[in-house]
C-alpha cells in the first residue's frame, strides 16, 4: 500500500483552484478529488506497518485551525514539472506537520527527504511551453482562496494509473475544537 498524510481541500476552495486551471499546453490539471495539502509522504508499506502508522497518527492531539491558499508557483527550476498554489503562512499548519512527521518516524519510517513546503499541486507538467507557463504564473500570482477550517487530517492511499493518481481516504483523524473537544 502506498500511503501519505494530507489535508483535504473543501469543495469551495477546490472550485476556486479549478477557475485558474488552463492555458498551459503540456499541463495535466488536477481534478477536484486530487487536490490536497500533503503533510508527509510515507510510500509503500505492508499491512503491519500501516496499522502501526494508523495507531501513531490517531494519537496526535492538536487544535483545529484556519488556512488560506495564496499565490502560485512551480517546482523544477530548469525542468518545471509542477504548478502549485501556495498557502498563507500558518504556525498551526507547521505544528501539525511536525507532529505528523514525528509520529511517522517514531514507528520506524525514515526521515522525509524533502523539506516541508506547504502547497496544493494544481498541475503536473510534461514539456510545458515556457512562455505560456510564465504567463500563467504572472496572471495568477495574486490568487487567494476563501479561508477554510482544518478540523481533521487524513491518511490516504495512492494508486498510480495511466490517467494519474487515484487517492482514497483510509482514515480520518479529527482535530480538537477550540473548546478542547474532538471535532465532529
Amino acid at each position: 500500500m502506498r500511503l501519505f498524510v494530507a489535508l483535504p481541500i473543501p469543495r469551495n476552495v477546490a472550485q476556486s483552484i479549478m477557475l485558474i486551471q488552463g492555458g498551459v499546453p503540456g499541463a495535466r490539471w488536477q481534478t477536484a478529488e486530487q487536490l490536497h495539502i500533503t503533510l508527509r509522504f510515507i510510500g509503500e508499506v505492508d499491512g503491519r506497518e500501516a496499522t502501526m502508522l494508523d495507531d501513531a497518527l490517531a494519537g496526535i492531539r492538536t487544535s483545529a485551525f484556519d488556512l488560506q491558499l495564496h499565490g502560485v508557483g512551480q517546482f523544477g527550476n530548469k525542468q518545471p514539472h509542477t504548478l502549485w498554489a501556495g498557502i498563507r503562512k500558518s504556525d498551526a499548519l507547521e505544528h501539525l506537520q511536525r507532529k505528523v512527521d514525528k509520529a511517522i518516524r517514531r514507528v520506524g519510517q525514515p526521515q522525509d527527504a524533502h523539506k516541508f513546503t506547504p502547497h496544493v499541486t494544481v498541475a503536473r507538467l510534461r514539456n510545458p511551453e515556457s512562455g505560456k507557463m510564465i504567463a500563467w504564473l504572472a496572471d495568477h500570482g495574486l490568487f487567494t482562496s476563501p479561508e477554510f477550517r482544518v478540523d481533521a487530517f487524513h491518511l490516504y492511499s495512492s494508486r498510480l494509473t495511466s490517467d494519474g493518481s487515484i487517492y482514497a481516504v483510509e482514515r480520518e483523524y479529527p482535530l480538537e475544537s477550540s473548546d478542547g473537544k474532538i471535532a465532529d
